[in-house]
This record gives structure tokens, C-alpha cells and sequence, in this order.
């Protein structure tokens, strides 16, 4: 009895070949897109969770386990948010940093922000920084000054 060798052809080669590239070349766009979507979805639930924080600091709602850097006689739009509510996401390593801004004349008494970090993947995301006033008004600033998407792009988490 004699063994018979199997082995693939070049032939065969090549053509696996060629399907992972195809495989890779849509795979990975793909991939990046629904990365970066992601970090968006951490952004905007970061800000309507530092939102809720403000507001409850500033219904005077301090609970016994919040810092006391948060109460009516201080003006919660200008005090900074606690640890796990000044990223996003929460824990881990942040990809974007978020601060409560104070009031003008148009945010409604408060306003958050998310900005991506210079050195995270989403320093050069046309959404740019994320923002949440006290009206509900959602929108984002391009860090270049140009125009940002539309915020119902960027907000979208559907």
C-alpha cells in the first residue's frame, strides 16, 4: 500500500487568498465604524448621567454618599463631577472627559461636555466634543472649528 500526499494547489492557494482580502477589506471598516459608535453611545449616556447628577445637586437632592462639594449653597454647574462621571466610560481608560460648564444666558443653568481626549481614538472624530444643556439641547463642536455633523448623526444610538 502506497500513501497518497494531499496538499493544496497554488491555485487553491491564491483563491483562499483572495476571499480573505475581501473578507478584510469590508471587515474592517465595519469594525472601526461600530467602534467608534460605540465610544459615541458612552459619551452621550455619560452626559445624561452627569446631567442627572447636576440637576440633583442643584434640586438640593444630595444624598449622604455624595461629596458635600455638591449642595444648594454651591452652584453644581461649576463644581466638578465626581470620579466616574468625568469620563467616559466610566471606568477603564477614558476615551472622552467630561465637565459641567456654568450657566449663560441660553443653556438653561447648566451645561455638560464631553470632549475626546487628544491622545484616544476619537481625537479626530467628525462628531467632535458632545454637549447637554439644561433644556435638553444636544449638539457637538468639530475641534478643528469646522462644522460638526448634524447632532442627530452623531446622537443617534439606534
Amino acid at each position: 500500500m502506497r500513501s497518497q500526499a494531499s496538499a493544496f494547489t497554488l491555485l487553491e492557494l491564491v483563491i483562499a487568498l483572495a476571499i480573505g482580502a475581501i473578507l478584510v477589506v469590508y471587515a474592517v471598516p465595519s469594525y472601526r465604524s461600530h467602534v467608534a459608535r460605540s465610544h459615541r453611545i458612552d459619551a452621550a449616556s455619560a452626559l445624561y448621567r452627569a446631567a442627572q447628577f447636576v440637576e440633583a445637586g442643584a434640586a438640593g437632592e444630595v444624598s449622604p454618599g455624595m461629596s458635600s462639594a455638591v449642595s444648594p449653597a454651591v452652584s453644581p454647574a461649576v463644581s466638578p463631577l465626581p470620579s466616574g462621571l468625568d469620563q467616559a466610560p466610566p471606568f477603564g481608560t477614558p476615551v472622552y472627559r467630561l465637565r459641567a460648564l456654568p450657566a449663560d444666558e441660553t443653556n438653561g443653568g447648566y451645561a455638560v461636555e464631553a470632549q475626546p481626549l487628544e491622545t484616544g481614538p476619537m481625537r479626530d472624530d467628525a462628531c467632535g466634543t458632545f454637549t447637554l444643556d439644561a433644556t435638553g439641547l444636544r449638539g457637538n463642536r468639530a475641534a478643528d472649528g469646522a462644522n460638526a455633523p448634524d447632532s442627530n448623526v452623531c446622537w443617534n444610538t439606534q
